[in-house]
């Protein structure tokens, strides 16, 4: 076992600063040296999925705070906000299917506990409540706790976490931050003043950390919450990031094009800088590619004939995929056309991104 005393990195440092343009003063953040229980907004041990996922839309829970803030590597603000507003499902299947990625999280976390338990004779309880936060101006907080430490004044809440082999990769270095933003917003939540986090990695290798509740880094995640709140009350989607579900949510959000419309954005300076490094981006990879694309084939040139090919730090491996057969769809439609009729498949299409310089 790995027990961590304490873990507290430069979290704040780290967090977006949100804009408070149309907030008005009453609805800033106020420090306060005094906490106060957080309400029990619904109770859970009976509640669906469907249910649970209707009182997660009323504020952003603990494991949404890390997009809230845009430090997710799994999903983006655009994408929270969208579920949020009610505009896409959240992904969620049900794990008792075995398939869900959630499964083994769910079947794993008690067996996490009693380790926890075990290494540490601190007893441990369910939480069987949606939490909310006792202040009004901060009512958007939510918290779903895994478990409540009992008996113990030093640290009270103790979260469960499973990694597998990639998630592993993000604990090479300690609790990964978005993990750290999810126990922070508990600790905000819940008024508490520390944190357990038991992780099993891989199924056989077990760290326990300690987060001690910090007031900066709380400060900056209700700032960030709050400004995300305020997108998801106003209807208007925040800011995208480069990542693949922006990406995905930006195809949801604006997936049909209006024929011969155009935006005209040669006035807006901002749009304008943007597409002048979009293009130099463009140029950047190509050349980056080419250069690839050389030093590959003069490795390839080296190799001949040998499967993997060995360097001082590391190695690369050129093999031929087996024969395969498929079927030649085409082929068959032009001999039995019918069929196309018979047997339709409809594939939606998605947007394309072209670029048009006057320089090409």
């Amino acid at each position: 076992m790995n027990l961590n005393n304490s873990i507290q990195p430069d979290v704040a440092a780290h967090l977006p600063m949100p804009s408070y343009k149309g907030t008005s003063s009453r609805h800033r953040p106020k420090s306060s040296s005094k906490f106060y229980p957080s309400k029990r907004l619904a109770e859970t041990k009976k509640m669906t999925q469907v249910e649970w996922l209707e009182v997660r839309k009323q504020g952003i829970g603990s494991s949404d705070c890390a997009a809230a803030c845009g430090l997710n590597p799994y999903m983006s603000m655009l994408e929270l906000w969208m579920i949020k507003t009610g505009r896409i499902k959240q992904n969620i299947e049900d794990e008792s299917s075995g398939n869900a990625p959630l499964y083994w999280g769910k079947q794993l976390e008690p067996l996490v506990a009693e380790y926890y338990s075990m290494h540490t004779n601190h007893k441990v309880r369910r939480v069987n409540a949606v939490l909310q936060h006792p202040d009004a101006d901060k009512a958007f907080m939510l918290a779903n706790l895994d478990y409540a430490i009992v008996g113990n004044a030093e640290v009270q809440i103790l979260e469960c976490k499973t990694a597998g082999e990639y998630g592993a990769k993000l604990w090479r270095d300690g609790v990964p931050l978005y993990v750290l933003c999810q126990v922070q917003h508990q600790l905000a939540v819940t008024g508490k003043q520390a944190a357990y986090i038991c992780v099993l990695i891989c199924g056989h290798e077990t760290r326990i950390f300690k987060v001690t509740r910090s007031e900066t880094v709380i400060q900056y995640i209700v700032n960030a919450e709050r400004h995300f709140w305020e997108c998801v009350e106003r209807d208007t989607p925040p800011d995208v990031d480069a990542s693949e579900s922006a990406s995905k949510a930006l195809q949801q959000l604006y997936p049909q094009h209006i024929p011969l419309s155009i935006e005209d954005l040669s006035g807006d300076a901002t749009a304008n800088q943007q597409f002048e490094q979009l293009i130099q981006a463009r140029h950047q990879i190509e050349k980056h590619q080419e250069s690839f694309d050389l030093l590959k084939h003069q490795l390839q040139a080296k190799m001949q004939g040998a499967e993997r090919a060995t360097f001082q730090t590391g190695s690369v491996t050129w093999k031929k995929f087996k024969d395969s057969i498929s079927l030649d769809s085409k082929a068959l439609l032009k001999q039995y056309p019918e069929y196309l009729n018979q047997f339709p498949q409809t594939k939606t299409g998605s947007r394309r991104f072209n670029i048009y310089s006057h320089d090409d």
